[in-house]
Order: structure tokens, then sequence, then C-alpha cells
């Protein structure tokens, strides 16, 4: 794994402006990710970020980055708390939900769809995936696709959809420009 990985799918949370990311890479071996990890949450948990090794299979690793604090203020929402509690989260316990999508994440047969609830997209779009997560691959039932499925306010997530493409872009410009993951995360 790379800061290069980390800013290029990462740089909206580390920016402050999404609760969280989530990506995959290679791993050589499940040590050379903890490392890696145990390395970015010293340098970046004093920022108001934290980083989570999900799962590792077949020489890669799911990793979820994401702001505790961000998450806290999600998971008081009615609507997210509703769509948790269907899927045996406590929302009132954050740190308890992520342990909870953790073990759902390595030991269920389908992957937990709620997880776009721990990624900051809207719950009606969240709620709305999994009620035509059947139909997912086409997208027959959505209103448009970005960087998740939109099946609620289209204005609203193509905006957020061109903050996060500039952020990225920005991002990915200072760090070719010798700025560090540290440098660039902000600190909420």
């Amino acid at each position: 794994m790379s800061d290069e990985l980390l800013i290029q799918h990462c740089a909206p949370t580390l920016a402050g402006m999404k609760t969280g990311s989530m990506f995959s890479c290679e791993c050589l071996s499940k040590e050379e990710i903890n490392k890696y990890v145990r390395r970015l949450n010293s340098l970046l948990g004093s920022k108001g970020v934290r980083i989570l090794p999900l799962k590792f299979s077949e020489g890669r690793a799911l990793i979820y980055i994401y702001r505790p604090n961000r998450l806290k203020q999600d998971f008081s929402d009615e609507s997210r708390v509703s769509l948790l509690e269907d899927y045996g989260y406590t929302p009132e316990n954050p740190e308890r939900c992520v342990v909870h999508l953790v073990n759902r994440i390595r030991t269920g047969t389908d992957f937990p769809h709620e997880v776009g609830l721990f990624l900051g997209y809207p719950p009606e779009d969240v709620k709305g995936f999994i009620d035509n997560k059947k139909c997912s691959k086409d997208c027959r039932n959505c209103k448009c696709v970005g960087n998740w499925k939109v099946y609620g306010d289209v204005e609203k997530a193509e905006k957020t959809f061109r903050k996060y493409k500039k952020c990225t872009d920005v991002y990915n410009t200072k760090w070719l420009d010798g700025k560090s993951v540290e440098k660039l995360t902000v600190a909420v």
C-alpha cells in the first residue's frame, strides 16, 4: 500500500469533506499492511483520522479510513439510525458500529451494503441501493451514478461528486509536488 493510493482514493476524507473512504489494495502480507496502518494512525490520529484494515483476502486488503467525529455526527441522523438498526447496529455507539461492520465484512457471505452510511453517503441512496441490489449492475432504478448510485437528490449528489473530484485532483497535484499525506490531512 502506498501514500499515492491513499491520496487517490481518500482525498475528500483527508480534507475533512467526507466521513470515510474505502479502497482495496494489493498486499504482500498482513504484517506489511498492519505496519503501514499503524504508521498512518500515529501520523493522522491527532488530526481526527483513523485507518483500519477491514479484510485480507487473496493478496488484497480492504482499507477503511474515516473521521470518528463525523461518523458520530452522521449517526445522530434519524434516517441513518433507522437503517443501521435494521442491520443490528447500535448507532449511539459509532465505534461499536465500526466493530460490527468489520465483523459483517469478515464473516458474512454477502457484502454489507449499509457500508455507504460509514462513508457519508446519503441514507436515501444507501437504502435505494439495498432495495435495488438485484438490479445494481445496470442501475435500472437509480437516477445517476457517480461516487455512488443515486436514488435521491441528483442535483446535490452531482455537486458533491464534482467537489470530491476537484479535491482529489488538487490533492494529487500537491502530493506530486512533494506534500506529504500528513501535511495534506486537515485537522478537524
